[in-house]
């Protein structure tokens, strides 16, 4: 039911975290996959690991996610490489801390906008007319509930990941009906950051949650893999909630 046997998937920090789950996903359901990433070993390795555990090609390629003039490159080598773009996973992103709301710079504000919100336009922008040439495809940018949940010490990223949704929407309607554009709102999940936590704190919070735990992973995947195939046929425009039911 989630087929993408022959398609193609670009998927920016997709070295490790949602993004690595998302490209092994993608590649166990039949997709030729696009590991992008600023740190070219790491999706080298990551690479190797995809091709030899599903037969998949898999092209890793150093790629920064804020640098607007990196966009047209990147989608220029994937369409030389492959000849097509089914998907893009605009998934790379940034929360840096800081001490307190008077401490964050304007470096600090700017590198947050240009990584979760500046770069994944443009990239976003380029796929899309280059889909909607080639007569259709399925992007699909990974938000957060600090979009719609902000705290002090998440500011800037949840302002960068609110202004993700809006262009979520707004591009829907741009390059729709061929080409469908969604976003994936994730809550807390267990990637290599949650190692630097304090887990007693983690643990009572999670408490609050529905689930009571914070999420692995995989357990992106499943909303991936509905709206990157024809399952979602007719969802665009949609934010769609993965959070384990965060209060």
């Amino acid at each position: 039911m989630f087929e993408l046997t022959d398609r193609v998937a670009l998927v920016t920090g997709g070295s490790r975290g949602l993004g690595r789950a998302m490209v092994q996903a993608f590649a166990e359901a039949g997709a030729d996959v696009v590991i992008a990433s600023r740190n070219l070993a790491a999706c080298e390795t990551a690479a190797l690991e995809v091709e030899k555990s599903t037969g998949r090609r898999a092209l890793p390629l150093a790629f920064h996610a804020g640098h607007w003039d990196e966009a047209d490159p990147l989608v220029d080598r994937v369409l030389a490489e492959f000849g097509r773009l089914d998907i893009l996973v605009n998934n790379a992103g940034m929360s840096p801390l800081y001490d307190s709301l008077d401490t964050v710079t304007e470096a600090l504000w700017d590198k947050v906008f240009a990584v979760n919100l500046k770069g994944p336009f443009r990239l976003a922008a380029v796929a899309a007319t280059r889909m909607l040439a080639a007569g259709g495809g399925s992007i699909i940018n990974i938000s957060s509930m600090a979009s719609v949940r902000p705290r002090p010490h998440t500011l800037p990223y949840a302002a960068a990941k609110s202004a993700l949704n809006t262009m979520t929407i707004a591009m829907a309607h741009a390059y729709g009906p061929t080409v469908r554009v969604n976003a994936i709102m994730a809550g807390t999940f267990m990637t290599d950051v949650s190692k630097h936590w304090d887990a007693d704190a983690f643990a009572q919070r999670a408490e609050t949650f529905a689930l009571r735990r914070g999420g692995q992973p995989t357990e992106i995947t499943g909303a991936a893999l509905y709206l990157a195939g024809d399952l979602s046929t007719y969802t665009t425009g949609t934010i769609l909630t993965v959070d384990g039911g965060q209060p």
